[in-house]
């Protein structure tokens, strides 16, 4: 039940993109309506720490099967709602669910496993977070071509996940020893989480600009979930692969190949070049975050891994809140395609300049 946990977080937002243009019909398009989106990320990224703290306190089990139980009430709450700030109100109280979701799972996965097998199962936990999004996003856009609410069910999987937690999760078997005073906060971590916070500020275009680009290209909602749900499945690959690796340039590679899937987004003049761009890009960040989450596992003390790997979760949605308002001035000036090229550009740079300033050595 770990790993089904895992498959509801990257795509807790993401899930009603396909909804998107038929939400900006009803409300108006504009910021607000993208904000319905990336409103459940800000939340969890201030949610988080706060997260990490009760994880280590009050224990991972008790952590996950709360927030499990509220994922399902404020996911499914957006479909009975009528105003939009009530809207936002609800994907509110779901970021703060998944927050904790990822943190305890997080948690639970560094306490039982060291060494190769952390590395193994914490791409487990990426390629499961990734394959919520090939499985919901898909069915998310059937459902929207429906009607735009029916997507708010999909929330409601998380109640059979919290009673396979309450009943048979039973046991959190720690690692390590604890330090016998007061552990001293890891400085690394800092530079990790603001990795983390702007590699996915560039991701996060897909689902929060993608969408209209698309219905550009006359996509409809189904459509567009799929192609949306193209750069989780590669990202499955990316996770999987990742505990093979032993190069440590793993990161600079990542980015430079997210780079590499947006130039190709913002040269394509139909659907099956933007989903290649996405295919690309995301095999990057499969490899990415189960790499930056064991390199916060090893620098963390058992005591504290909760509130070390909380910042990672706070760093990758608070790159997803601020996606869309970051990249507004951009899409403004230059449009949504040239967005995507001119963020590939520096992004491919970026991992460049990452690659040959790290000294190779094996992992």
């Amino acid at each position: 039940m770990v790993l089904a946990s895992a498959t509801l977080t990257i795509m807790a937002a993401a899930i009603i993109a396909p909804s998107l243009p038929a939400m900006g019909e009803v409300y108006g398009e504009g910021v607000l309506v993208r904000l319905a989106l990336t409103i459940t990320s800000l939340a969890i990224a201030v949610s988080a720490p706060l997260a990490g703290l009760a994880a280590d306190r009050a224990g991972r089990k008790p952590l996950l099967t709360a927030s499990l139980v509220l994922y399902a009430v404020a996911g499914t709450a957006g479909y009975f709602v009528t105003s939009l700030p009530v809207l936002l109100a609800t994907r509110t109280l779901l970021g703060l669910a998944v927050g904790g979701i990822m943190t305890a799972v997080s948690a639970l996965i560094t306490d039982w496993f060291e060494g190769a097998e952390r590395g193994r199962f914490l791409g487990f936990q990426q390629a499961a977070a990734s394959l919520g999004g090939v499985v919901f996003l898909p069915l998310a856009g059937v459902m929207a071509g429906v009607d735009w609410r029916l997507p708010f069910w999909l929330y409601s999987v998380a109640a059979l996940i919290a009673l396979a937690a309450a009943t048979g999760l039973t046991a959190e078997r720690r690692t390590g020893r604890h330090t016998a005073g007061p552990e001293a906060f890891p400085r690394k971590a800092a530079g990790i989480y603001l990795l983390a916070l702007i590699a996915t500020l560039v991701f996060y275009m897909a689902p929060t600009q993608l969408p209209f680009l698309l219905r550009d290209l006359n996509a409809g909602p189904a459509t567009i979930g799929f192609v949306i749900a193209g750069s989780t499945l590669t990202s499955v690959a990316g996770a999987l692969v990742f505990p093979k690796l032993t190069t440590t340039k793993i990161t600079a590679i990542s980015v430079a190949l997210l780079g590499a899937g947006w130039l190709v987004i913002g040269a394509a003049d139909g659907v099956v070049l933007v989903a290649a761009g996405l295919l690309i890009g995301g095999f990057g960040v499969g490899l990415v975050v189960p790499n930056l989450n064991v390199s916060l596992a090893d620098m963390a003390e058992p005591a504290q891994r909760g509130r070390v790997l909380s910042g990672l979760v706070a760093g990758i949605f608070l790159g997803q809140f601020l996606s869309p308002l970051v990249i507004a001035p951009l899409v403004h000036a230059t449009g949504i395609a040239a967005a995507f090229g001119w963020t590939g550009v520096v992004t491919t740079i970026a991992g460049a300049v990452l690659a040959l300033g790290h000294k190779e050595k094996k992992r």
